[in-house]
């Protein structure tokens, strides 16, 4: 599998997990220090090929996806769980510790935010409802929903904006939605 955008990735073991399960050109952050040089770099990227943004499902990383994208809003982004993210000594967290089949898998699920004027199909009473914000189980149940319809970990208010970000329908939601209560009523 080659991709053709260029991957930005937090370090030199997110490129070498990439590279080992993918044919693709990264460009490293080097952690959170996301400095102006290396925007520059992402936004010719995004220009000549296009960029993938791949970081780690933790603070950081979703600190430098808020970044990325608030400098360059048409980037693309790819999401893994926390949880295929686990080393295995299960002392740290990182794409470095994914296993080839769900970098790929992640990289396949790709997201392009929309360039037209996002309209609200899903509203924050629709979040409430389906017990994504306001319930003593909205941070585990919008783990899942983000694992679901690979929209990555959030709170309720980047849910909110993801859903839109990404154009998620109301039908992948309800089925998405539905996905997760029936687990929940099996565990």
């Amino acid at each position: 599998m080659d991709i053709r955008e260029i991957i930005v990735v937090e370090g030199k073991d997110d490129t070498t997990a990439i590279k080992r399960a993918v044919g693709a050109d990264t460009i490293e952050t080097n952690g959170s220090a996301i400095n102006e040089e290396i925007l520059r770099r992402i936004e010719h990227a995004q220009e000549k090929r296009g960029v993938i943004v791949f970081t780690d499902p933790d603070y950081p990383g979703r600190r430098i996806r808020a970044i990325i994208e608030e400098r360059i809003p048409h980037v693309k982004h790819a999401f893994l769980a926390k949880n295929k993210t686990i080393a295995k000594n299960g002392k740290g967290l990182g794409i470095e510790h994914a296993n080839d089949e769900d970098i790929r898998q992640a990289l396949e699920h790709v997201y392009t935010p929309s360039e037209q004027v996002q309209t609200e199909e899903i509203t924050l009473d629709d979040l409430m409802l389906a017990r994504l914000i306001g319930h003593p189980q909205s941070k585990p149940r919008r783990n899942r929903l983000g694992e679901i319809l690979n929209i990555g970990m959030t709170n309720g208010k980047q849910l909110h904006k993801r859903l839109k970000m990404f154009q998620i329908t109301p039908e992948q939601f309800a089925q998405a939605i539905a996905q997760l209560d029936q687990e929940e009523q099996h565990a």
